[in-house]
């Protein structure tokens, strides 16, 4: 059969819509860079500073189901240009702010730019067939590459200015992005779903089994990758003591597959399936975590020559590689979650996404506390990886019970038993 065509028209909206996201998302991780001077500044702990990074999260991951139903009934191009409306101000008064109150108030308000993924996400997938949906979604949701735009142009921008310059550029970025959005993006009646749902009856889809087990996986897949791409900068600075710069740049080789790549994930999703798809994320996964989780170790062996030290321990390189890795198993995922929705909820994506993007988003908010609060505890920085590695054992466990043990996996029959000899 034939693919169905796309309008021109499709293709507007989604370039348009994916340049919002992408602003939305480098703004929503801006603490992740000028969190660092900061820190300094203001004598923050780790867990402080995890507080700090996380509450643009916080908002940003609360406000995604409102603005699913909202996209679903209002449409997502009136929605969107509201939502980057909102945050304009809310990003120029970042620079003048001076307590550690005035960084977490307004960081929940700018942090609105994080519910656009509820926001764009369906209305996208109606600009398209059902059969090219995942890919639509997988162009959109690489705008979470906002992420590494952010260090390749924050640290740049510190380096030269000092911070404060940083939330006055994004600013004037965002209403530029708004103006493109709304010169560029369209509506159509036929989209919209008359509802008067509230938000209480949207939470009640989590009575499905479905919803829930999608949350789980969009919990580390996004939230992971949102913890990470916060954490990573301040990570790279104090275990391998390496410049701002250097370490955004080292840092930018998990957000920038980690964002970029979701399409294919969302191409390959709509070929094979998003089980598929998922399965394979969360082994891969699961194998980089286990590795990052080891922490430097330096022991001592008798041995018949007397005593020999060793040191094991993952050199910068390694680490990035796995990092790199990690992100490109991230990106995959976030898309074939995604697919799943699609699939299973092709009448309610808005209100669905929305839930699945708060459970993805809440995991972003409180994995930074986390990470902080082990830090502080522990005085090792690679526990943040082996609570990850946690995370994923749940999913990896959940999906075996309610999915690969009705699922061929890898395409071939299932064997006859006369077949069978013994």
């Amino acid at each position: 059969m034939a693919p169905s065509p796309i309008a021109p028209k499709a293709w507007s909206v989604l370039i348009v819509s994916t340049l919002a996201f992408t602003t939305c998302f480098m703004v929503w991780m801006m603490f992740g860079v000028i969190g660092i001077p900061i820190k300094k500044a203001l004598g923050l702990n780790a867990t402080e500073f995890g507080l700090l990074t996380a509450m643009p999260v916080l908002s940003g991951s609360l406000i995604r189901v409102p603005l699913g139903i909202w996209t679903d009934k209002y449409g997502g191009r009136i929605v969107m240009a509201v939502l980057l409306a909102i945050t304009v101000p809310a990003i120029w008064l970042l620079a003048y702010a001076t307590a550690f109150w005035h960084f977490l108030v307004i960081g929940l308000v700018l942090g609105l730019a994080g519910g656009s993924f509820s926001v764009g996400t369906p209305y996208v997938a109606r600009w398209f067939p059902k059969e090219r949906q995942g890919m639509a979604m997988g162009v959109f949701g690489a705008g979470n590459s906002g992420a590494a735009v952010n260090k390749f142009v924050a640290p740049a921008l510190m380096v030269a200015f000092g911070w404060t310059i940083v939330p006055q550029v994004y600013a004037a970025i965002m209403l530029g992005t708004l103006i493109v959005f709304w010169l560029g993006s369209a509506s159509d009646p036929r989209h919209l779903v008359p509802s008067n749902t509230k938000f209480a009856d949207q939470l009640r889809a989590l009575k499905d089994p479905r919803v829930l087990k999608y949350c789980q996986y969009y919990s580390i897949v996004f939230g992971g990758y949102v913890a990470l791409s916060l954490w990573m900068v301040q990570y790279y600075v104090g275990e391998y003591g390496l410049d701002i710069r250097i370490a955004a740049l080292l840092a930018a080789c998990f957000s920038l597959p980690g964002g970029v790549l979701r399409a294919i994930g969302g191409v390959l999703s709509d070929r094979h399936g998003a089980h598929k798809v998922t399965w394979w994320v969360m082994w891969l996964s699961w194998v980089c975590l286990f590795l990052l989780s080891y922490p430097q170790t330096d022991f001592t062996v008798l041995t018949v020559d007397g005593p020999k030290s060793f040191h094991i321990g993952l050199n910068v390189y390694g680490f990035t590689a796995l990092l790199f890795l990690l992100g490109i198993a991230f990106a995959f995922g976030k898309a074939s979650v995604f697919k799943y929705i699609s699939d299973d909820f092709p009448h309610n994506i808005g209100a669905i996404s929305g839930i699945v993007g708060l459970a993805g988003g809440l995991g972003g908010f409180v994995l930074p506390i986390l990470f902080g609060a082990l830090m502080d505890l522990t005085g090792v920085r690679s526990s943040a990886f082996m609570l990850m590695y946690g995370v994923v054992w749940v999913s990896l466990i959940w999906m075996y019970w309610t999915e690969v043990r009705k699922t061929d996996l890898l395409g071939s029959a299932p064997l006859n038993p006369k077949e069978v000899s013994v």
